[in-house]
């Protein structure tokens, strides 16, 4: 059950999940879960200024950077493959998402 007082709420179908879709205005939040809030700081313009405030625990990036992360771990393991056929022994640790 959700609760949400002020605020829009409507939902958007993404395969077998569903995006819930949330109006917020400055200085209101979003919790996720009991120790996750998101806060709209500020709204100018296109861009929005949040604030994401969770547990060291949880890793927190933006898409572009997660990407990336993503994508140097894919090519670390691949070339982690190919050493061994050149006769190097090393390993490479993957970047913690």
């Amino acid at each position: 059950m959700i609760f949400l007082r002020n605020s829009t709420l409507r939902s958007k179908q993404r395969g077998s999940r569903i995006m819930l879709i949330l109006s917020r205005k400055t200085n209101e939040k979003i919790m996720i879960g009991d120790e996750i809030s998101i806060s709209i700081i500020e709204i100018r313009g296109d861009q929005v200024r949040i604030g994401v405030d969770a547990p060291k625990s949880v890793k927190v990036f933006r898409q572009e950077v997660f990407d990336a992360i993503r994508a140097e771990n894919k090519a670390a393991a691949e070339s982690v493959a190919l050493l061994p056929s050149l006769g190097i022994d090393a390993k490479r640790e993957p970047l913690s998402l």
